[in-house]
């Protein structure tokens, strides 16, 4: 299991304000979450905190809000959207509004994308663009890196 969801979750803002009975908080301009290496960045959050702790649910809005974490394989997940919900307890994204999620080479790209982060098991959902359906590209291997086979008896030129 990711180790970022036993990290605390803490949240930076430059104004916020809280409801103590209702148990909702606003956070507004230049905010970010993090817990772990888990981080998300938005115009402002909505925490409804209602349902208890470790229950809490962060909802994100931006032009676009953003979310990025390391994977326990090492690849990073990266993911933009208007609309970002992070559900703690279900350890779930769901983003809306112009969503995209990357990872490693490969992106998807549609109007919602749910994304499990601790399965890594994603469903995404068509786009009102174009043709109206999801778009997943998956990029060729970058050869770039890799020499040509010099061929036996042939000198290498530089």
């Amino acid at each position: 299991m990711n180790e970022d969801f036993d990290q605390p979750i803490k949240v930076k803002s430059e104004y916020q304000s809280a409801d103590g009975i209702k148990k909702i908080s606003f956070f507004r301009e230049n905010v970010n979450i993090t817990q772990g290496s888990l981080v998300i960045n938005a115009d402002e959050v909505e925490v409804d905190a209602g349902k208890g702790k470790g229950k809490e649910t962060f909802i994100a809005r931006g032009t676009p809000a953003s979310y990025e974490q390391t994977m326990e394989d090492g690849s990073r997940i990266r993911a933009a959207a208007e609309y970002i919900e992070y559900q703690v307890e279900g350890r779930t994204l769901t983003l809306s509004g112009n969503a995209e999620l990357h990872q490693n080479s490969h992106s998807v790209r549609g109007s919602s994308i749910q994304f499990n982060m601790e399965k890594e098991q994603l469903m995404a959902q068509g786009t009102d663009e174009e043709d109206g359906r999801v778009m997943t590209i998956f990029q060729p291997e970058d050869l770039s890196d890799t020499k040509e086979e010099q061929q036996p008896g042939q000198e290498q030129q530089d």
